[in-house]
């Protein structure tokens, strides 16, 4: 079996991972150019300064896609670049290196897929209260329709947040991203609302004003297996996909909050504001979700959390690995002693993956779904100057598998984008692992070099996959 000619194949970056160029031609300051700079934030003290250079390089990174016979390139908009405030005056020379990054594309036919906030927030908007503040759902939705207006005549693809609850975990609880508070339960949860209610505003004024193409947002996607027998641990599982599945995809996809989240919250107190003129909007906005995009790296194998151990917050452990204590308390992930793991305690399981979107389809029907990340972060060996990636392969080539499994048996899977095209920053672990087809030399002029794994995508995007 080939995949379909309309199987989207593509790739995807981020702007703060690879755009570099931090402070020209009128970008403003986001919250990671302040936050990244804080003493003990990131690995090794990195940041997104000069990141790849890709504000400078895009050309010659564009043209490299195109050598790989990429046919989609997923990329974010710096929010910062448009509106260096967040909102207030206009910035054309933003609106300019994004027209020209969208035309590079299409010079070679490659189909630019854009998220518009990929955590980058103005810093502006950070300091006075961030997705606490109605502030900035406003200056969000004016920033939305910005990019509508000015590439909407090119652009057909469009994911409004990528990943809300990483920001908004992450930021609230775990104080490992901006704002960097640690253990805010309620004004957590009050975020998810706010950024759930704003993506449904903006999705209503793209139908609204008839702006052509599609329209999603995406989400993390790691569903929760029970890891024994046990029933507490059937109980975790279930708990666990209540609270970072179906918190997510509910209110995006049907319009309304899973009842067992609302009553949690309401007994521990952390219940947010959701009046009726925010469920109505929900409503009517979640059947014209035209997609549902999800980043695909683990699933997590749960128990009940039954100690009186609560999770230790450092960097190495805010990046997900198996065998933690939930946020909440109420769960543990725990490593599975038979099956594979990355070297950061990821757990490698393209069956789970299809298995999730299996669930997906019984839970919300068969909305189309884009793989929107999928990708192994490693510490590629290099022989004789060659980039031997062959673990990003097998890995790959294992999802793209049940990928194509997956549409078999009747998923409405549209595309495929591998995190990601080239190696970039990563958020907080700096370049200490890679993760891209393309490799970058931070001690040769940040030059690019093709990896085993750029040829053997080349090939599987050629052939349709038909030797998967």
């Amino acid at each position: 079996m080939k995949f379909s000619k309309d199987f989207l194949f593509g790739a995807a970056s981020a702007s703060y991972q690879v755009e570099g160029a931090w402070n020209e031609d009128g970008k403003g300051v986001s919250n990671w150019d302040v936050f990244s700079k804080i003493d003990g934030k990131t690995y090794q003290e990195t940041n997104g300064d000069v990141a790849v250079d890709h504000y400078h390089r895009y050309k010659e990174d564009i043209a490299l896609m195109a050598e790989m016979g990429l046919e989609s390139y997923r990329f974010s908009i710096s929010w910062t670049r448009i509106y260096p405030n967040g909102d207030g005056e206009l910035n054309q020379k933003g609106l300019d290196f994004y027209n020209n990054v969208i035309n590079e594309c299409l010079k070679y036919n490659i189909i630019p897929f854009v998220t518009l906030y990929h955590w980058d927030l103005p810093q502006e908007l950070e300091i006075n209260g961030g997705w606490t503040n109605e502030r900035t759902l406003k200056a969000f939705q004016q920033y939305a329709d910005t990019c509508f207006k000015a590439f909407g005549d090119r652009v057909k693809h469009w994911i409004t947040f990528n990943e809300t609850v990483i920001f908004s975990r992450h930021g609230y609880i775990f104080g490992a991203h901006p704002p960097g508070i640690l253990n805010d339960f309620k004004n957590y949860y009050q975020v998810l609302h706010n950024v759930f209610l704003t993506h449904a505003k903006v999705v209503l004024n793209f139908k609204d004003s008839g702006y052509q193409g599609d329209i999603g947002i995406t989400h993390v996607f790691s569903p929760a297996f029970p890891a024994d027998d046990k029933e507490s641990s059937k109980k975790a599982a279930e708990h666990a996909n209540m609270f970072d599945t179906f918190l997510y995809y509910d209110p995006i996809l049907k319009g309304t909050y899973p009842e067992y989240v609302l009553n949690q919250l309401k007994e521990k107190g952390y219940a947010f504001e959701l009046s009726q003129e925010d469920q109505e909007i929900l409503l009517k906005a979640a059947p014209l979700n035209d997609f549902i995009g999800i980043n695909y790296y683990q699933p997590m194998r749960v128990i009940a959390n039954n100690s009186n151990t609560s999770r230790e917050i450092t960097r190495e452990s805010s990046t997900g690995g198996a065998g933690a204590v939930s946020y909440d308390g109420v769960y543990q992930t725990v490593k599975v002693p038979d099956h594979s793991y990355t070297k950061w305690g990821w757990e490698i399981s393209p069956e789970a993956l299809l298995d999730g979107m299996h669930l997906l389809k019984n839970e919300y029907g068969n909305i189309p779904i884009y793989i929107t990340e999928n990708g192994l972060g490693d510490e590629d060996p290099i022989v004789e100057g060659e980039i031997k990636d062959a673990a990003r392969i097998d890995y790959i080539e294992k999802h793209l598998k049940f990928v194509k499994k997956g549409i078999s048996e009747g998923l409405n899977i549209k595309g495929y984008f591998a995190w990601s095209v080239i190696d970039l920053l990563s958020w907080l672990n700096g370049y200490k692992k890679q993760y891209g087809f393309i490799y970058v030399d931070h001690k040769d002029h940040l030059n690019r070099k093709k990896k085993d794994s750029f040829y053997w995508y080349q090939e599987v995007i050629a052939t349709r996959g038909e030797n998967l």
